[in-house]
């Protein structure tokens, strides 16, 4: 049987490797959703610093793990359809390569073909400070559709562990898919004295 909905996560080498991991462990457990990844030879290298994950239980998240430089994959055709891409985190380079369309290889080409189609593309940027240059190619792929989040976590929610941070951050991102993981914490009126 089909998926209800398909979705592109691309995890690169920026600092930050966990928010593409919880976001295709949190889609496994959704009904009804198939992911479709790529992983960058530098987020390989990035995990194993930041996070307690092989290599190859890494490649067992998604349901589809495409090869890095394999243009020729489904994600690279507007013909296969999906809901968008989510790209957590975001390198500067990878956010380069989409503000200039230079789809040298797959997770630059599959965010182009969201784009060109018309299709959500989130990036969780991870970078910071920011110069002239970054806060200009944010500018581009945003005027191209895209949506630039950078993982920023919220307090409100008071978060009582760095997990609960990260899974509140991804279900948010996965929020502008219309997915509701059931792990954000939604904001309710304030009551005042």
């Amino acid at each position: 049987m089909p998926a209800d909905k398909r979705i592109i996560v691309g995890i690169t080498g920026a600092s930050g490797v966990i928010y593409g991991v919880r976001c295709l462990q949190m889609l496994r457990e959704i009904e009804g959703v198939e992911t479709h990844a790529v992983i960058s030879p530098a987020a390989f290298l990035t995990a194993q610093t930041e996070i307690d994950m092989t290599s190859q239980e890494l490649r067992a998240l998604p349901d589809v793990l495409h090869s890095f430089r394999d243009i020729g994959a489904s994600i690279a055709s507007g013909s296969f359809r999906t809901e968008g891409m989510l790209v957590a985190p975001c390198s500067v380079k990878t956010l380069s390569g989409i503000a200039n369309c230079y789809a040298d290889q797959l997770l630059v080409r599959a965010a182009d073909v969201c784009l060109k189609e018309r299709r959500r593309l989130v990036l969780m940027l991870r970078e910071t400070p920011l110069h002239a240059g970054h806060i200009a190619l944010m500018s581009t792929v945003t005027q191209a559709g895209a949506i630039i989040m950078p993982p920023v976590p919220a307090f409100y929610s008071r978060p009582a562990s760095l997990d609960e941070m990260v899974s509140h951050t991804v279900g948010r991102a996965l929020d502008l898919f219309d997915i509701d993981t059931g792990a954000v914490k939604r904001w309710k009126d304030a009551q005042a004295d």
